[in-house]
């Protein structure tokens, strides 16, 4: 439907990326992506033991039917003593992965390697100001996400608008963008200021591939724009949140003792999330989660969400041409 540098990039029909998800970003959801003509990857995060993020690549190479997926890997904004993102990429080399996502420290390190093994990287980033870094070390594509994103959309917190034309001005690698969106009509949009495709996480939630408690995902089903809320402002690492129990405790302790790590841990685990992923008590843990919640608004397989964004986006283009 709409060919550019990121459907060209991956050998997709659509300019979409479903982005890594901690905990759900499975080889069902990847695979359904591929399946649907838009791009998806695996989270590594998701798979602590090195045999089962190997089995998982491998399931997800069948049931994706040879269509192109990837894996995330979420690096800690600083090295750390035990940190396995050298044998996370070498595991991902050994198996012929072709693609991979990257975001929380500059990938530049790992470049030379991932190249040896004809590997694409695409970097994540909060600002303009690292996607520049980005594209001069030498990644093959960037993606820019705005305020409105779920995880982690930065410190500054500019808004995916700005960041688009920014973006677009600036960087000459294949440019995604994400923050808020999650329909056809903001893919259009983001194509119109300048973009190559659109990220979508949050969007893709209620997707019956992805492997979350039913409860978890009604509740996404009747979430409004305005039920997310920041939170790790005071750690330097701003996460956007379904607004429940632990994000209300945890914005709590960050106004009386800002910058404890020791007392937001508790809240802030991962291990939290799994548990609410998988018992559907939405009053558990962190829960990254975007302002695009709003048209998350029935549980559906991946490629029927997709069809619709592409309507969707059909409408739009209808209503430009009727411009002219």
């Amino acid at each position: 439907m709409l060919n550019t540098r990121v459907t060209e990039f991956f050998g997709t029909r659509i300019p979409i990326v479903a982005s890594g998800l901690q905990w759900l970003a499975t080889a069902d959801y990847a695979a359904a992506a591929s399946r649907a003509g838009i791009m998806g990857f695996i989270t590594a995060a998701s798979f602590p033991e090195p045999a089962a993020l190997r089995d998982e690549i491998r399931r997800c190479r069948d049931l994706a039917e040879g269509g192109p997926f990837g894996v995330n890997v979420s690096m800690l904004p600083k090295l750390v003593e035990g940190d396995r993102t050298e044998a996370v990429f070498d595991l991902i080399a050994e198996e012929g992965v072709r693609f991979v996502e990257t975001s929380g420290r500059n990938p530049e390190p790992y470049l030379p390697r991932l190249r040896a093994a004809g590997i694409k990287v695409v970097h994540k980033v909060p600002t303009v100001k690292h996607a520049r870094k980005a594209q001069s070390v030498g990644v093959d594509m960037v993606e820019v996400i705005g305020a409105e994103a779920g995880g982690h959309p930065g410190m500054e917190l500019i808004g995916t608008m700005v960041q688009s034309v920014l973006a677009a001005r600036e960087i000459t690698v294949p440019l995604v963008i994400g923050g808020g969106i999650g329909t056809g009509e903001q893919l259009v949009a983001a194509l119109a200021l300048g973009a190559d495709g659109v990220l979508m996480g949050t969007r893709f939630l209620v997707a019956e591939e992805v492997r979350a408690h039913a409860a978890y995902k009604d509740r996404l089903v009747e979430a409004r724009e305005t039920d997310t809320t920041l939170v790790m402002q005071s750690l330097r690492n701003t996460l956007r949140a379904l607004r429940n129990e632990t994000t209300d405790r945890i914005q709590q302790v960050e106004k009386e003792r800002p910058g404890d790590l020791a007392a937001l841990l508790p809240l802030v685990s991962g291990k939290l999330g799994r548990q609410a992923y998988e018992t559907g008590d939405m009053s558990l843990g962190a829960l990254s989660l975007g302002q695009s919640v709003i048209f998350a608004d029935r549980v559906e397989p991946l490629a029927a969400i997709v069809a619709r964004i592409e309507a969707e986006a059909e409408r739009a283009l209808e209503r430009l041409r009727g411009l002219m």
